[in-house]
Parts: C-alpha cells; structure tokens; sequence
C-alpha cells in the first residue's frame, strides 16, 4: 500500500519533498489538484468537497495513509473527513494534515507569542489559533491572511522590492507586536521563506512546514506499526495531476530537484 500525498496545487510539492528526502524508502501517489487552484479564497463547503473527492481517488489508489499537503484543506476538511468519511467508508484507513506538526513545533519550542500568515480560508477557519490553545491557553496567536502572495509565488516571484513590500505589509503588524515565532500557514510559502526570514528579523523563528511534517510522519509511522507494516517500502513514485502542462511539468521537477526523475510522468486524471 502507499502513501497519499494530496496538493490542492503547487505548495504542497514542499512538503512532498521532505517527505521523500525524509522517508525515501516509501510508496507514493501524488495528487496535485491544478485545475482548481487556488483553494484559499472558496468557502468551506467548496474545500471540503473538493478534498473529499482527492482523498477517495487517493484511497482507491490503495492508499493505506494520505497526508493533506495543504493547509486550506487541512483546517477545512480534515475534521470532518476523519469523523465522517472515513468512519463510513474506509474506516481502517488514516487522512492527516499539516497543522498539528507545525502547532506542536512551536509549542515545543516554548513560543509565548506566535504569528501566523495563511490564506483567507486558514486564517477564517481559527485552526491554528483552535490547535495551540488546547496545548497552552496562554499563548497569543496573531493571525494575518496573505492573499496576494500564493498568485506572485506561483508567477515565480519569489524575491524581489514588489514581494518585499507586499511581505511588508503583511508582516510589519505581527512584527510590530512582538512575535517570536511565525508559522507559514500556506505551503507556498515556503518558497519565500528567506524573504520572510529577511523582514521578520533573527528573533523571529520562522517554521519551516516541511521539516515538521516530515518529522513528525517519522514518528507517527515508528509508533504505528500496524500501518506502517501495511506500506510498501520499495520506492516507487506515482504523480496524478487534473491539468497537464508543460509549465506545470517543469514546476514539478523545479520542486523536487532530484527527487523527480528524468523518466518520470504526470498522468492527468478527473476527479
């Protein structure tokens, strides 16, 4: 059996990556849903039927686990898929997401005050904000939406005076009160992460979702043998997308550098 990687676009090839640097050794099927991107500004309803429909392809694809490689589709559907549909349908399967590992990171490193950017839907969601208060109440959580920076990212804007001054405008509030760690709440983000680290300044500790997410799926499988015995371990890479393109194709390889092989393909399906 594999394991599921869902990307609601482009940012969640960040986590894939450290997924595969992380936990080579593993099956996957990845699922980029492009045709419908962006999720960030669509309505609860809309993210998680969208969702649901990439999860059931995943799990019809013998997928014993799929990670949510999004944070829209995590604080939007992730709940109500693992109280709902996967009861009903797939009961011994398992759907995480990318919030928790970045919650846990922080509170872990003994944040006081945190920021978080993230699409209008994450942020109108209260996930992060929800998640760290059950670890401690007495952290502040500062939130901000960033939603003119998943179109620069994906237009390959990632540096430059126009990104620094939108980041500007973004990050001087949560700066300016305080912060000690911020959480990139948008997997695009990552691709901007020096720009962000720039503006925020040394004080600040700037999570790097990837890394998380990877460490944490190390010690979830360690700890739940019973699914990781039911993974295959031999490697093998499959990549599903709902619109081809050559632009697309390059990404894809510009992404995962190494981890994406010259013979490899994207297969285009409908969800």
């Amino acid at each position: 059996m594999n394991i599921g990687v869902f990307d609601s676009g482009l940012g969640g090839l960040t986590i894939f990556k450290e997924l595969l640097k992380t936990l080579p050794q593993y099956d996957y099927i990845y699922l980029g849903d492009n045709a419908r991107v962006p999720y960030g500004g669509r309505s609860p309803a809309v993210i998680y039927e969208f969702t649901r429909q990439a999860v059931d392809f995943l799990l019809k694809k013998d997928c014993q686990l799929v990670i949510l490689a999004c944070n829209t589709a995590s604080t939007n559907a992730l709940r109500r898929l693992q109280q709902e549909y996967l009861p009903a349908r797939y009961p011994d399967r398992r759907v995480l997401g990318i919030v928790l590992p970045s919650v846990e990171a922080v509170t872990e490193n003994n944040a006081r005050r945190v920021g978080i950017i993230a699409t209008w839907a994450t942020v109108n969601s209260g996930s992060f904000v929800r998640e760290i208060k059950k670890i401690n109440e007495e952290i502040e959580v500062l939130q901000q939406a960033g939603p003119l920076l998943v179109p620069f990212i994906e237009e390959g804007e990632t540096s430059g005076p126009f990104l620094e001054a939108i980041l500007r405008r973004y990050l001087t509030p949560l700066v300016d009160a305080n912060i000690d760690s911020l959480i990139l709440g948008c997997t695009h983000y990552e691709l901007i992460k020096e720009a962000v680290k720039k503006i925020a300044g040394p004080a600040v500790w700037v999570v790097s979702e990837g890394e998380v997410v990877a460490a944490k799926l190390k010690k979830y499988l360690a700890r739940h043998q019973v699914i990781d015995k039911k993974l295959g371990k031999e490697g093998k890479r499959q990549y599903f997308v709902t619109d081809y393109s050559q632009r697309y194709h390059d990404l894809v390889k510009l992404f995962l550098d190494d981890h994406f092989s010259a013979g490899q393909k994207l297969e285009l399906v409908t969800i």
